[in-house]
């Protein structure tokens, strides 16, 4: 399909009705070693599926009850789940494979974002030019631009690039109301806003520098802008046609969208990369339109598991994409115009 690469995603995690109406097994308990342990090999075989360049993307609760008994209470994870995890990092880190830990229910995204500094910190180093370890950051919270604010910070103290994966959210139906933008339309402006300044690596209007910082220029990062919106994209891809026609330096991105939704976007910014890459071939390295055109990487996410382990994946998908209705009739429309471009170009050659 010419994708840049798949988001592959082990989709086992523990909703927190799974701590709250029923005993959580203690630290050292068989229970929590038999959870650890299935997260393990499922971890480890999501790395081993994946290729070089792609993402793995995974639910730090999927480590089992006692873990997200632990994030709640943005406490460090044990010596066992602290060991494993770093043998899945150690993994994904040889094969050059990034790791896409997935925001969870709003109580729990402090000790998330704990869990994943630390290991941003280790294994997205300056010096090594890999960035292995991502954070989600949620543009319908209110919180989300402060804290990216810093995250930031920390970043630019401790040496380490910034992976974010910036998403509009999928746990509205579970956040309280005053957490969250009133509207889709407020969301949608914060989201762009916030793509703008980190592929800018500026602040702004939304995101503006951590109290004491003082910080004007944003310091490395890496970006996954995961959404199905067109006009998003389409803003995003024009900020760095600019800059590539400016020469002026650009950040890691990467697109990414859920395989069967949105697919004509994601296959515009496909044919974007192809026409870029032809001109690279026909008029070397320096051509006129590679100078001036921006190649996007776009993704594909599919997740797998065992049914009872997909199921909340799909039905928050469900929940996320109450648009698709009208994305449906925009892809519809697609299909007939590239149908008639198709046989008029029959036609034509009869």
């Amino acid at each position: 399909m010419g994708y840049h690469g798949v988001i592959l995603e082990y989709a086992l995690e523990v909703l927190l009705d799974g701590i709250e109406n029923g005993p959580v097994p203690g630290a050292d308990s068989a229970e929590t070693k038999h959870e650890i342990e299935v997260w393990r090999k499922g971890m480890l075989q999501t790395v081993k599926n994946a290729g070089p360049g792609d993402f793995a993307a995974l639910k730090w609760s999927g480590l089992g009850r006692y873990a997200l008994h632990l994030l709640k209470q943005n406490q460090p994870p044990t010596a066992h789940m602290e060991s494993v995890i770093r043998e899945v990092c150690d993994a994904a880190a040889a094969k050059n494979l990034a790791l896409l830990p997935g925001a969870e229910e709003e109580v729990t995204n402090a000790g998330i974002d704990t869990w994943t500094l630390a290991l941003e910190r280790q294994y997205n180093r300056l010096e090594t030019g890999q960035t292995i370890m991502y954070n989600t950051y949620q543009a319908y919270l209110k919180s989300t631009p402060d804290k990216l604010a810093r995250h930031l910070a920390d970043a630019q103290k401790h040496g380490y690039t910034l992976g974010v994966k910036l998403v509009r959210g999928a746990y509205l139906a579970s956040e309280p109301p005053e957490r969250v933008f009133p509207s889709k339309v407020e969301t949608d402006r914060v989201y762009n806003s916030l793509a703008e300044s980190l592929l800018r690596r500026r602040y702004a209007d939304v995101l503006r520098p951590a109290p004491g910082t003082g910080e004007e220029k944003l310091p490395q990062i890496a970006l996954v802008l995961a959404t199905h919106n067109r006009e998003s994209i389409q803003r995003a891809q024009a900020i760095r046609n600019d800059q590539m026609a400016a020469g002026e330096p650009r950040i890691k991105l990467a697109y990414a969208q859920l395989m069967g939704m949105a697919d004509e976007v994601g296959c515009e910014l496909v044919q974007a990369g192809r026409l870029a890459a032809a001109e690279q071939e026909s008029r070397g390295a320096y051509g006129p339109l590679w100078r001036k055109v921006d190649t996007p990487r776009a993704y594909k996410c599919v997740c797998w598991g065992t049914a009872s382990e997909c199921l909340q994946f799909l039905l928050r998908r469900a929940a996320e994409n109450k648009d698709a209705a009208t994305r449906t009739e925009t892809t519809r429309k697609a299909m007939a115009g590239e149908l008639r471009r198709r046989l008029r170009a029959a036609l034509r050659l009869a």
